[in-house]
């Protein structure tokens, strides 16, 4: 997935509201930026942090610049963006790229299931169980190169683990793809002192049959691109991890 604008570095002032950012452009003055961001993004947003925006001079947005990338210390990078992963999956599934997933030649984003909600991604193909997928970012790291998901509490997250859960009950593939956007990660885990409801959703999906994988990324101020698969570790059933 390419940035459709380039994108200019920054440095951050302050982030507030969730959504709005203060940034310092490189010709000194300040804009406010949009943080496509609800998450408490720990460790993204200290004052000083050199980011990468992108502006647009669409009449209909009241923002000129979106914050897209962080950089991170010894070269690395982490993507912000919590739009971008379902981006980045859905070209690498449709291009055959998800190993787990690349017997499927028919890819559908935003397809009703469960109670009131919409997949992802359902693929389907020939004389292959319908697989629903559902993308979460990731971007934590507290420990060494380990991945950490959720960085806040998710209710939506654990809905939609259940609803999973309740597909592969059908006899569907069900499938939970976490998106690592960072480069310094190598493993990912999950976050239970942040959420330990989500944590025990997660090792209930899995006994339930839901598949759980994780992909690192590549990522560069030119875009973000799926990387590769990345072992997942914590409480889950033997077999549940690919």
């Amino acid at each position: 997935m390419r940035f459709q604008t380039p994108l200019v570095r920054a440095t951050l002032i302050r982030r507030y509201k969730r959504f709005l950012a203060d940034v310092r452009l490189p010709d000194g003055t300040e804009a406010v930026a949009h943080c496509p961001n609800p998450g408490a993004m720990l460790g993204l947003a200290d004052p000083g942090l050199a980011i990468w925006v992108e502006p647009n001079d669409d009449p209909r947005k009241k923002l000129k610049y979106g914050w897209r990338l962080a950089e991170l210390p010894d070269g690395h990078w982490c993507g912000i963006d919590t739009s971008v992963p379902n981006r980045v999956v859905f070209e690498a599934l449709s291009a055959g790229a998800v190993a787990e997933l690349s017997g499927y030649d028919q890819v559908r984003p935003e397809v009703a299931y469960g109670t009131g909600s919409r997949v992802d991604f359902l693929c389907r193909g020939a004389d292959l169980p319908d697989a629903y997928v559902e993308v979460k970012n990731v971007h934590l790291r507290r420990d060494g190169d380990l991945a950490e998901f959720p960085d806040s509490v998710t209710a939506r997250g654990a809905k939609h683990l259940a609803e999973l859960s309740e597909m592969a009950a059908q006899g569907h593939r069900a499938v939970m793809l976490y998106l690592v956007q960072r480069t310094d990660c190598a493993r990912m885990g999950f976050a239970a002192d942040l959420d330990p409801t989500y944590a025990a959703a997660v090792e209930r999906a899995a006994a339930a049959g839901v598949e759980m994988l994780a992909y690192d990324t590549t990522i560069s101020p030119e875009g973000v691109g799926l990387g590769r698969a990345i072992p997942v570790t914590g409480k889950l059933p033997l077999g549940a991890i690919d």
